[in-house]
């Protein structure tokens, strides 16, 4: 049978990974979908590079729109990045009547409502595994491998910029922009770390595992967002002593009255195997009412893990050409009649446990006025740790655990506990998940 014939939009390092990988396993791969997958035309500015780098075995072209509009291409895998030109070229290729693979995470979770009814109308596949968790299957796992269940909720370390710091911070002590400097030394962050250390990255892939684990449409613009830049090394730290590490998590949650969707830094307990996944690597925990608890980890990026995704999709594509379109894994798990209007909750309403630090005068009293401000708005406390004072000095660190609570009593409630005379300086919160 005559190899499906792949353009290539762009071989950078996961392109290169791409080609490399492809180019050695193809026997294997040729096993699994049934027909060679070959890659005819790379296209990329660098031209000469990319000669370099494919040889002989595919042709290379500097206009991405010659590769779209070529009749022998089948799939066009989009691996440029980015909101712009990437969504032209996709949106493109879709109506060229081709099969899109990309690993673009940002648009897939900005623009994929789109992306998506266009590939409907147009009768052709949009696959994107590698867009989260580079070389972890959690998309097939979601839409697939737990297709049986209800997911309740999602919680995911899939940023690997951020846990090697993190790591960094909590073994070494160090604080974060000493880290960060180190990360970009060793080649974790990059030169414009943004997206990592702000969370919008860890945001990207939120949203769309909570599209395919709920059946609702992408809503990056109502995720909630919140990076690691303003994180202390001595609440990672007090985190330890009470039995916890902080990790930048990606929550996705369904409730009663809608879905939570929200990334920031989290207290897990040291107990969870989340807790435990250290430098750049990813993790992901899935909770389904038949199945319980699932954990998918490994590399989060790279070339050749992020390309084994890509692969993947390229193969599930070669496997389902022949498929009645309506009889494919539609692209967000749920058939497109079934997809839900759920909405996605204003972090005021969304219900979780905290951890509160805070700068207290050593004297009689204080405790019972934080506790009595806290019951008065229903948050009661889990755990306490309070550091006594040095020597000749008049202030200490008080650190709470609270019990679950929505997020607008307990901003209330430190609205006034920051009143208090006897309490100095901004009170430090973190969100608290037991995953359980």
């Amino acid at each position: 049978m005559k190899p499906i014939q792949v353009g290539l939009l762009g071989i950078g390092t996961v392109g290169g990974g791409v080609f490399t990988v492809l180019e050695r396993n193809q026997d294997e791969i040729r096993r699994r979908a049934g027909r060679g997958i070959r890659i005819h035309t790379v296209a990329d500015l660098h031209v000469e590079k990319a000669k370099e780098l494919v040889k002989d075995h595919a042709l290379v072209v500097n206009d991405a729109r010659a590769v779209i509009n070529n009749p022998e291409i089948d799939i066009v895998v989009e691996l440029i990045g980015g909101y712009g030109i990437a969504k032209d070229l996709v949106l493109e290729a879709i109506a060229a009547g081709k099969h899109v693979v990309t690993a673009n995470k940002a648009l897939i979770a900005v623009h994929g409502n789109e992306i998506f009814k266009a590939a409907h109308e147009k009768g052709v596949m949009v696959a994107f595994e590698a867009a989260v968790a580079g070389g972890i299957p959690i998309i097939k796992a979601l839409r697939e491998g737990l297709t049986a269940n209800r997911i309740e909720w999602i919680a995911g370390i899939i940023n690997g910029t951020t846990n090697f710091i993190l790591s960094e911070m909590r073994d070494k002590g160090l604080d974060f922009a000493t880290v960060l400097k180190e990360a970009q030394r060793l080649g974790y962050a990059e030169a414009d770390p943004t997206f990592d250390i702000e969370g919008v990255d860890a945001a990207h892939k939120a949203t769309i595992m909570s599209a395919i684990a709920f059946g609702i449409p992408m809503q990056f613009e109502k995720a909630h967002v919140e990076g690691i830049t303003k994180l202390d090394a001595i609440d990672i730290k007090y985190a330890e002593q009470l039995g916890y590490r902080i990790k930048l998590l990606g929550i996705a949650k369904k409730t009663t009255t809608g879905v939570e969707l929200r990334v920031h830094p989290t207290l897990i307990p040291t107990k969870r195997l989340i807790a435990n996944v250290e430098g750049a690597m990813n993790a992901v925990q899935v909770f389904g009412d038949a199945v319980g608890t699932t954990l998918y980890y490994g590399k989060g990026a790279g070339s050749e893990p992020t390309a084994s995704a890509v692969i993947a999709d390229l193969v599930d594509i070669a496997r389902l050409l022949s498929a009645d379109p309506k009889n494919r894994v539609p692209y967000l798990a749920f058939q497109r009649d079934s997809v839900l209007d759920t909405p996605v909750l204003p972090m005021g309403e969304i219900t979780t446990s905290y951890y509160l630090r805070m700068r207290v005068a050593d004297q009689a009293g204080v405790l019972a006025d934080i506790t009595k401000i806290l019951a008065s708005h229903g948050v009661s406390i889990d755990a306490l740790l309070q550091k006594e004072a040095d020597e000749g000095e008049s202030q200490t660190d008080l650190v709470t655990l609270t019990h679950e609570t929505k997020e607008k009593n307990m901003l209330a409630a430190l609205d006034e506990i920051q009143n208090l005379k006897t309490v100095d300086g901004e009170v430090v919160k973190i969100r608290l998940e037991n995953l359980s």
